[in-house]
C-alpha cells in the first residue's frame, strides 16, 4: 500500500508540476484551437525570394482534428509545410512546458511573448518562440527550430478580432535547409544558378493568402 501511494503521488506531482510550467494565456488558446473540428481552404502563394522568379501558384489545404495539414496543388509549392500549418497543431500536438520570455514590439504594440520547450524527445523541433496577443487570444507570430530544416519565422495576420484562422501569413525561412533541387522548381520558374549554387546563406519569404470554403466547429 506504501508503495503504491508513493507512486501516484509521484505520478500526481509530475502532472502539477507540468500543469503549472504551462502558461494559462498559451492553454487558452490551445483551448479555443481544439474547438476546429476540420477545414479547408484555397491558398494562393506568392514567393519573394532574390535569384528565383516563381509565377504565383495555387493550392487546397485541408485539416482534419489531430491530423497533419493535408496540402494540394498541381504547381511546385515551394514552403516548408509545417508552415501551412495555420490550425497550429504540430506545436501543441506533444506535451510541452513555456517559459515567460517577457514581451516583445510589432508595429509599436507590444505582445507577450513565450518559449515553448517540448518534453517529448521524438518532436521534430527543439524550441518555438511564440508573441500572443493576449486581447484576442491569438498567436500573431512564431519562430520554430527544428531538428532537420533549419528554423522559419510565421507572421499571421487576421480579417476579424474574433476569428480563430488567419486570413494571410507570411513564412520566412532558410532556402539551403528546405534542400530542394532545381529540376523541382517548375519549368515556370528563373533561377540565377550561380546564386542558388553559392555557399551564401540564403533565406526566402512565402505569402499566403487563404479563402476558407469550409470550417467545422
Amino acid at each position: 500500500m506504501t508503495i503504491r501511494l508513493l507512486i501516484c503521488f509521484y505520478f500526481y506531482g509530475i502532472c502539477f508540476l507540468n500543469a503549472q510550467n504551462i502558461d494559462k494565456d498559451i492553454l487558452k488558446i490551445q483551448q479555443r484551437m481544439d474547438t476546429i473540428e476540420s477545414f479547408s481552404a484555397h491558398v494562393k502563394l506568392e514567393v519573394d525570394i532574390s535569384f528565383v522568379n516563381i509565377p504565383v501558384k495555387h493550392a487546397r489545404i485541408e485539416y482534419a482534428k489531430n491530423e497533419e495539414t493535408k496540402v494540394f496543388s498541381e504547381d511546385f509549392v515551394l514552403v516548408p509545410k509545417k508552415g501551412l500549418d495555420v490550425s497550429l497543431y504540430h506545436l501543441f500536438k506533444n506535451p510541452f512546458i513555456t517559459v515567460d520570455r517577457g514581451s516583445e514590439i510589432r508595429n509599436n504594440k507590444p505582445y507577450k511573448a513565450l518559449n515553448i520547450i517540448p518534453t517529448n524527445k521524438k518532436t521534430d523541433f527543439s524550441i518555438a518562440t511564440v508573441l500572443i496577443d493576449t486581447s484576442t487570444n491569438r498567436i500573431i507570430e512564431y519562430e520554430v527550430n527544428t531538428k532537420k530544416d533549419g528554423s522559419y519565422v510565421v507572421v499571421m495576420n487576421y480579417n476579424d478580432g474574433k476569428d480563430l484562422l488567419p486570413s494571410d501569413i507570411e513564412v520566412q525561412f532558410e532556402i539551403e535547409r528546405v534542400r530542394i533541387p532545381l529540376k523541382y522548381m517548375g519549368k515556370d520558374a528563373q533561377i540565377d544558378k550561380d546564386t542558388y549554387k553559392s555557399d551564401e546563406p540564403k533565406t526566402g519569404k512565402i505569402y499566403l493568402y487563404f479563402n476558407y470554403t469550409k470550417i467545422i466547429y
